[in-house]
């Protein structure tokens, strides 16, 4: 099973930080991350296929940050194929060594679930990109208690809807094995250029 794009296809990148790359702070519409690779990577390889690349990624969002805008930055733009990546947020690793915050794994999935239905329901191609952490850290190494059973909910609903998975975690641990994790996510995190890069080849290998 794989992504089909077609000449005038819309292609939508929505999430947290990791997909944002300071796309409305820059002079890049697409920031500068994995979206920005992956169109330009497919306008190189298919310039007889052009596509409408957008980003409506934004930094530090959770799923609950994505719905209360969903209507708006995503749904209204009718795109054909939706790429989503969110959860690192929802594990709260800014906050979790210090106060325990986290969103019980049930409600990160059933908003999540609430995102994806009604882009199923009118034929939107989608692409889930799993949470992932590079830990550098054993407090990063308690946070994998919380991620797993999220990055376990992206594969089911995956599975639910029909849905494209780039499996992001396993493909960084891969990667990291024979490097370190910091070549790949310096703060465990946030891809380097090279941990986009990896990004933007595995989305491209969903591709037809």
């Amino acid at each position: 099973m794989t992504v089909h794009l077609q000449p005038g296809s819309t292609v939508m990148f929505t999430g947290d930080s990791i997909t944002d790359c300071q796309h409305l702070e820059i002079e890049q519409p697409l920031g500068w991350g994995y979206p920005l690779r992956v169109a330009g990577e497919w306008g190189f390889r298919h310039p007889d296929r052009p596509v409408t690349w957008l980003n409506t990624g934004i930094a530090g969002n959770k799923v609950m940050d994505l719905e209360t805008r969903w209507q708006r930055d995503v749904l209204d733009a009718h795109p054909d194929v939706v790429s989503v990546l969110v959860g690192i947020n929802d594990v709260g690793w800014h906050t979790y060594a210090e106060d325990g915050y986290v969103i019980p794994v049930d409600d990160y999935t059933a908003g999540y679930d609430r995102l994806l239905t009604p882009l199923a329901e009118a034929g939107t191609q989608l692409v889930l990109i799993e949470p992932f952490l590079l830990p550098l850290s054993d407090d990063q190494r308690k946070q994998r208690e919380d991620l797993d059973p999220k990055i376990q909910a992206v594969r089911e609903l995956a599975r639910k809807f029909g849905a494209h998975l780039l499996a992001a975690d396993g493909l960084f641990a891969e990667l990291a094995a024979t490097t370190g994790p910091e070549y790949w996510a310096a703060d465990g995190v946030h891809p380097t250029a090279a941990g986009h890069a990896a990004l933007a080849a595995a989305w491209l290998r969903l591709v037809d």
